[in-house]
């Protein structure tokens, strides 16, 4: 046995670069969200539009060519009222995390709902984007700050319940 101590760990810093190519519909998408528009894609089999758009239709696996431009308007079909607090929370509670459905998609994303008190969002409710500054914006959903009501009437449960 030796007087040397054994070696019980080694702090190596290590690091790694790469390049990620964002393919196709990523890239429409991400360069869509630059210029202030979304842009989904199209199933040409089901005809089904999704947004963010992707690469292959989850339901017939066909490639989805077909990118096409969605207006910045939707309807809630479900949301959360986050009551919880967390560190470095910059939003006042209570606040709505909502799935929206853009009207032309098929399937909802979730986003910020703010302009209007917790307890009267619901589903069915009528909301459109409140951009950021352009001068802010990037190629992230981050250039919609939140959605804000509309004020037009509550779409009906059967127009937006296969979205749940």
């Amino acid at each position: 046995m030796t007087d040397i101590e054994a070696v019980r760990s080694i702090r190596t810093p290590i690091s790694i670069t790469y390049d990620w190519s964002a393919g196709v519909q990523a890239g429409q998408y991400l360069r869509g969200l630059l210029e202030g528009r979304l842009i989904g894609s199209r199933c040409p089999s089901c005809q089904q539009v999704y947004f963010p758009g992707r690469g292959v239709c989850p339901t017939d696996a066909v490639a989805l060519r077909d990118a096409v431009e969605l207006p910045d308007r939707g309807t809630i079909t479900s949301f959360c009222i986050v009551n919880v607090p967390f560190l470095g929370q910059r939003i006042k509670i209570p606040y709505v995390a909502a799935n929206i459905v853009l009207d032309g998609a098929d399937i909802a994303f979730s986003h910020l709902i703010l302009e209007c008190e917790a307890h009267e969002v619901r589903m069915g409710m009528r909301v459109q984007a409140v951009w950021r500054p352009a001068a802010e914006w990037g190629p992230s959903m981050e250039n919609i700050d939140h959605f804000r009501p509309t004020g037009e009437p509550d779409a009906p449960f059967d127009s937006f319940a296969r979205h749940l």
